[in-house]
């Protein structure tokens, strides 16, 4: 599986979109190699599982040029790297609190030009800049994560849905969600791969929350 699945959901990607999601192929199978950022039996499915699963975002949300985003635990880089190739003007911010998962973002991004992704080493909670959106990929469970986001929410709004968090996570929600307001969207309604059927992407605005 590779570029070709891509198209498959995403069939307007620009030439300089197609070239930039093959090189993520090499260079994430070079940098494994030294820092293991994606488990060995995942690389060869690194286009649905990694790559495809993070831009189930932008079947969502389709972020508004000068959008500023988040990625919350960002391990090798997903989701901001795919979305970050998706909406080339739009700002990524990936954070995690491995410096060496930070160094593969930095040179991933780099090696396919991307110019709008600041990668950083440290704690998402620390951070003072403020954001339109946060994303993550379940680095944990989302009280827990929530707790994290307190001032990190911009309060100027110019994308479809209010400032708020997109979040990739699969199985049953209803305990850990209990009591939020928020949409769930079933990636298996937007990709017919048997890996989608329980992936969900969570919206939740920062209304829910002290943003």
């Amino acid at each position: 599986m590779s570029i070709s699945l891509l198209l498959k959901y995403f069939p307007d990607l620009t030439e300089k979109q197609i070239q930039q999601f093959t090189q993520l192929e090499n260079l994430y199978m070079e940098w494994n190699e030294k820092i293991n950022v994606i488990s060995r039996k995942d690389m060869e499915s690194l286009y649905e599982k990694h790559i495809l699963h993070s831009m189930g975002i932008a079947k969502v949300m389709e972020f508004s040029s000068g959008t500023r985003v988040l990625d919350i635990g960002t391990g090798g880089g997903f989701p901001g790297i795919p979305l970050a190739i998706l909406f080339p003007e739009s700002q990524f911010t990936l954070i995690d609190s491995i410096g060496k998962k930070i160094s593969v973002v930095n040179a991933v991004a780099e090696g396919v030009g991307l110019t709008n992704v600041t990668a950083i080493h440290g704690r998402a909670e620390k951070l003072k800049e403020k954001f339109h959106f946060v994303v993550s990929r379940a680095v944990t469970q989302m009280p827990e994560f929530l707790r994290w986001l307190k001032g990190k929410f911009e309060k100027e709004q110019f994308n479809t849905k209010h400032n708020g968090v997109l979040y990739l996570k699969g199985g049953d929600l209803a305990e850990e969600l209990g009591g939020l307001k928020c949409e769930i969207y079933n990636l298996k309604n937007y990709f017919e791969e048997e890996f989608f059927d329980t992936k969900k992407v969570v919206y939740l605005s920062k209304g829910n929350f002290n943003s």
